[in-house]
């Protein structure tokens, strides 16, 4: 990486304009932003929703546009209300001051003689800081509501706050207690109101259900520890397949040109507006990335992203390091109209000994790259698509293709060059009129052999974890969720068939993006499914109460049934369990 660190040290930084961090990845977080996007009825300026994570000041914009739009008037209710405080005050440095009013009797004037009367109006005796917290903690701590420890001065803002997320509960079909244990903290602000920066860093300790180890089985490292976790990279195993693992991400990030933001660090990014992303996800663990995003006006988004990931196929001994791989994406988002918008997307997967800088031309097509290399990298192309409707309603879907030929699509052998992946989803807010029960319903599939090379050096995976789908390929999938929240009380439900082929000992049917296309059972006659055909049902129910700002009480029941052509995998199982978080999200593993 280091042709990028160069890039990044002879960027103007004497043209650096404000810029805020950006918010973590949270599925409940950003389900309450892209709630209000779908309220607002069309596109926020700033806001190009289907890139991920969310800029702050941008999220704040799109509250202050909600609440004071100049072309409609758009009622909100009282937990709307409370929702709009809880951004505001998470991200209080970047909010507008509010309106403190008084009401005062109203006077009346006729033929000189003045009157009171009954009736009241507001008048704004001042404009208050929003986030100031009633009783601070020995006046020095929580003197914000959402900050342990705050300051913000002409020089700098920092934000300080502990993170926690304690958890047990029961798998009936295993013997130990399930468990999470998470200790750790976060730390975010800017420097001189130019340079943003966010740090996190947390030591965990889990214990996984049954279905997530046996997960783990398939793509766990075959170094460094010899374990998996969801989502995360090095992990150690004690204790009969306990996890034991350090998670940390972090980033600098400036605006530069005033329309440019770059972004460096480790961390997870998210293309797309499902549940599940078919272009990139947060599936994987963090990874090294240099971000560009270049806004030209009210329509037009343009990202750039290089990353370096880690190869986590191979065995080593001694002092070696991970092999390095590396991948070049760019994402332009384009609001074609006040409701419609469209993204096209292109990455290529390559390994080299280093960055390779004919990739970091931003304007060019990489395929093309890519040829002119004389190299065969893992090239993708995608699109999605999304329609804000009604107030109410957000239609949304993505294309992937990996690999394909037109004549085999004409020709319909069941090519195994067609790697397709499609998805199409509906968010439904206010189900019926009810206020605050919002709907989502996804559609996912893709092709075997869909985003896997021919090694570990090429394949779309880090740290041996799909960079897409957690189901990796060969797979067909429906994901609803459904939601009612009342203040601090929330109520979630997630739901998923999902059916897929597994492969026996020896044989390669595509599913698992891991494994060498090169070694695939056959050239035709492949569809979804294919191998040992699993169906899979999945019903996770939450409740969850906010006692404080980020403090969540939650009790959980996840029924889980797997039903497999080869019947040792064949087994249902029921989950309880009970958490506490502090400044720490929801972890939900539908797979």
């Amino acid at each position: 990486m280091r042709y990028l660190l160069s890039l990044f040290c002879l960027l103007p930084l004497s043209l650096v304009y404000a810029q805020s961090p950006f918010i973590p990845l949270n599925q409940d977080y950003y389900h309450l932003i892209d709630r209000y996007e779908i309220r607002l009825g069309r596109w926020a300026d700033q806001h190009h929703s289907t890139v991920k994570p969310y800029n702050r000041q941008a999220v704040m914009q799109l509250v202050d546009t909600l609440e004071n739009d100049p072309d409609q008037e758009i009622s909100l209710s009282p937990t709307d209300r409370f929702n709009i405080n809880y951004l505001r005050d998470d991200s209080w440095e970047w909010a507008s001051p509010q309106p403190v009013k008084a009401q005062f009797p109203r006077v009346s004037v006729a033929f000189g003689q003045s009157t009171d009367s009954s009736a009241t109006q507001p008048v704004v005796l001042r404009y208050e800081e929003p986030g100031n917290s009633e009783r601070p903690l020995l006046g020095f701590f929580y003197r914000k509501k959402s900050d342990f420890y705050s300051v913000k001065n002409k020089e700098y803002d920092l934000h300080i706050n502990p993170v926690v997320y304690v958890g047990y509960g029961r798998d009936q079909v295993l013997t130990d207690p399930l468990y999470t244990n998470t200790r750790g903290i976060e730390v975010r602000g800017s420097i001189g109101g130019k340079l943003g920066f966010y740090s996190y860093f947390a030591d965990n300790q889990a214990y996984y259900p049954k279905y997530v180890q046996d997960y783990g089985q398939s793509y766990r490292l075959t170094a460094a520890g010899g374990g998996s976790s969801p989502g995360q990279g090095v992990v150690k195993l004690f204790n009969n397949n306990a996890a034991d693992f350090l998670e940390a991400r972090g980033y600098i990030t400036f605006n530069t040109l005033k329309i440019i933001n770059v972004q460096f660090g480790h961390d997870r990014n998210f293309f797309g507006n499902g549940i599940r992303s078919l272009l990139l996800s947060d599936n994987a663990a963090p990874y090294l990335f240099l971000k560009l995003s270049t806004r030209f006006g009210k329509r037009f988004q343009y990202t750039n992203l290089f990353t370096e990931l880690q190869n986590g196929q191979v065995t080593l001994s001694g002092i070696e390091l991970l092999p390095q791989k590396f991948t070049t994406m760019h994402h332009l988002s384009v609001n074609i109209s006040r409701r419609v918008n469209l993204g096209l997307f292109e990455a290529e997967v390559y390994s080299r000994d280093r960055f390779d800088i004919n990739y970091l031309n931003p304007i060019i097509l990489y395929r093309y790259v890519e040829a002119s290399r004389g190299s065969a990298d893992n090239a993708f192309v995608g699109l999605d698509l999304k329609v804000n409707a009604a107030q109410h309603l957000l239609f949304y879907s993505q294309l992937m293709l990996d690999e394909f030929l037109i004549k085999e699509i004409r020709a319909a052998r069941g090519s195994w060059t067609n790697k397709i992946a499609v998805q199409a989803g509906l968010k439904y807010i206010d189900v019926l009129g009810v206020p605050n029960l919002d709907l989502q319903g996804e559609f996912n599939m893709a092709r075997p052999y869909t985003y896997a090379h021919k090694s570990g050096q090429t394949n779309y995976a880090h740290f041996n974890q799909p960079m897409a789908s957690p189901l990796g390929a060969n797979f067909m999938e429906g994901l609803g969720t459904l939601r009612y929240q009342n203040k601090r009380l929330s109520v979630n439900g997630t739901f998923s068939l999902m059916m897929y082929g597994t492969d026996p000992p020896g044989r390669n049917y595509g599913g698992n993006v891991l494994k060498d296309y090169e070694e695939r059972l056959r050239d035709y006659d492949n569809f979804i499914g294919q191998g040992r055909k699993t169906i899979t049902t999945y019903t996770d129910l939450r409740l969850t109460y906010m006692l404080k700002h980020n403090l969540f009480l939650e009790g959980r029941y996840l029924n889980r049934m797997q039903d497999s052509q080869y019947i040792p995998d064949t087994y249902k199982t029921s989950i309880v369990n009970v958490a506490i978080r502090w400044n720490a999200p929801y972890r939900s593993w539908v797979f």
